[in-house]
């Protein structure tokens, strides 16, 4: 069994206390490696080195960052199956998606931001009476906090570190103890790249501890997180608690999914399905609250469940496989524990509902897609983040009553719409309180645009230009040109 110890100041070095746990493939339940537990000292450690490195990374050239990046990409490249593996394994998804979805979205991250990093630049700003020559500069903060989930590992790591790095920051970064193994594996490549030492530190742990040292260190100047709204609240406390740390957040979502009368129906389907069904549901913009206009509501629903029920749950490894299992016993507690308060509270249970026991899926969590027809829009299932394959249906009458459901909701991070006539496309679009909004396709996100999301979906965007200058400050730089500058009119 792979035995992984903290990566810090380019060595890896055994934790303060020598305790390590155990992280397990939801889909087998077979142990796949040890890590070890970071303490609140070894997360000092990591930040220190982090801090020491600063002043030389942030100092060199872009291109000297971007090139060290395009190396590490090369690295990475060889070790493509291998990374697909650990990461399918240690999340319990379909290989078939670590191979085609993670890893390139990895890979794309790391060629985007190196390329991007190389091309930082200010602005000079015109002011009145032309007495003074200002510009603006941008700078990175310093030792900056990165903690990911464990739905997409590698992508949303290389979503924060790549940026924070590019921009001349340094890292310490943790991944969830669910599935914490490709994110430290990745210190090999880093290491093996020759990037200087304390410039990338990688540590694993709890939230409550290791998590939590890293978003109250003094010396963390930003912390970038994603996962649950309820942890983004304790971020915000604890930046607000220590030195103002910058937080860049995503959080949750209950993305709702728009299908009005003209659409094409089969296209907009398959798009709903993938929407919830992706990554057993367990993605932060996934479409779970779907709103079908009246005149293809049948049909929509007839077609939905249909192919709800032909999707294939299977050994991960078999690039066949099209849903794996859910992270853990927890969540599958979770998840059926919405369906079932659901189905008291009203609503009808179409399809799915149920954990998947044939042998050998009876080894993990897998769930089946579920579909649940509702009529109050204030239903708990409705309102409330699932996280997993759940979505509900319910119809419209008009496309201003179906934007007014759609906004009924605490979070704002995706939406769909489904059209053929783009003036609904571009109004719906303008209407709805989302990061996102993705009009005759659906969960598109590419490094090169920004994704994030409002109300209770985060703060700050990641990918994209946007994304980039979240990992930078701004600096205001005056000088003045003009006549005397006497302003009291003193007289020596």
């Amino acid at each position: 069994m792979k035995k992984l110890k903290l990566f810090i100041d380019n060595e890896w070095v055994e934790p303060e206390n020598n305790e390590y746990f155990t992280s397990y493939c939801p889909a087998t339940g077979e142990p796949l490696a040890e890590l070890a537990l970071a303490s609140e000292n070894d997360v000092d450690k990591a930040v220190q080195a982090a801090k020491r490195a600063f002043s030389e990374w942030s100092k060199l050239d872009g291109d000297v960052r971007a090139d060290l990046m395009m190396k590490a990409l090369e690295i990475f490249k060889k070790r493509k199956l291998e990374f697909a593996e650990w990461e399918a394994k240690d999340v319990g998804k379909p290989l078939n998606e670590a191979i085609n979805v993670d890893l390139p979205y990895t890979f794309r991250a790391m060629e985007y931001f190196s390329n991007l990093g190389r091309q930082i630049r200010g602005n000079v700003i015109p002011l009145p009476g032309r007495t003074a020559f200002c510009y603006e500069t941008y700078e990175p903060y310093g030792v900056v906090g990165s903690i990911v989930p464990w739905n997409f590992p590698l992508h949303i790591a290389t979503r924060t570190i790549c940026p924070a790095l590019s921009a001349g920051n340094t890292v310490v970064l943790k991944a969830s103890s669910l599935a914490p193994i490709t994110c430290s594996m990745m210190a090999e490549i880093f290491l093996e790249a020759g990037y200087p030492k304390g410039v990338i530190n990688i540590v694993s742990g709890s939230g409550n501890v290791t998590g939590e040292a890293i978003l109250r260190h003094h010396d963390v100047s930003m912390v970038s997180f994603t996962g649950s709204t309820a942890v983004g609240r304790r971020c915000l406390k604890a930046s607000s608690e220590t030195n103002l740390k910058k937080v860049l957040l995503e959080l949750g979502g209950k993305g709702p999914f728009i299908a009005e009368k003209d659409c094409l129906v089969d296209d907009a389907v398959n798009s709903l399905i993938i929407g919830f069904a992706f990554m057993q549901g367990e993605v932060c913009c996934a479409s779970t609250r779907a709103y079908i206009h009246k005149d293809i509501y049948d049909e929509f629903v007839t077609k939905l469940v249909k192919r709800c029920n032909a999707i294939k749950l299977g050994d991960i490894m078999d690039m066949s496989t099209q849903m794996g299992s859910l992270i853990d016993k927890n969540q599958f507690e979770q998840v059926n524990g919405y369906v079932k308060r659901a189905v008291k509270d009203g609503a009808k249970l179409l399809c799915g509902g149920f954990r998947e026991m044939t042998p050998p899926l009876n080894k993990g969590y897998f769930y089946r897609p579920t579909v649940l027809e509702v009529d109050n829009n204030k239903f708990e299932c409705v309102q409330q983040e699932i996280f997993g394959p759940v979505v509900t249906v319910k119809s419209f009458d008009n496309i201003e009553e179906a934007i007014a459901l759609a906004n009924d909701s605490v979070y704002g991070l995706g939406a769909t719409i489904w059209s053929e006539d783009y003036r609904t496309l571009i109004k719906g679009a303008e209407s709805i309180n989302a990061g996102i909004v993705w009009m005759n396709t659906n969960v598109m996100s590419k490094i090169e645009a920004s994704y994030g999301g409002n109300k209770m979906s985060g703060i700050g965007r990641e990918g994209g230009v946007v994304g980039l200058m979240e990992y930078l400050k701004c600096k205001n730089n005056v000088l003045y040109i003009g006549p005397e500058d006497n302003y009291y009119g003193f007289k020596d």
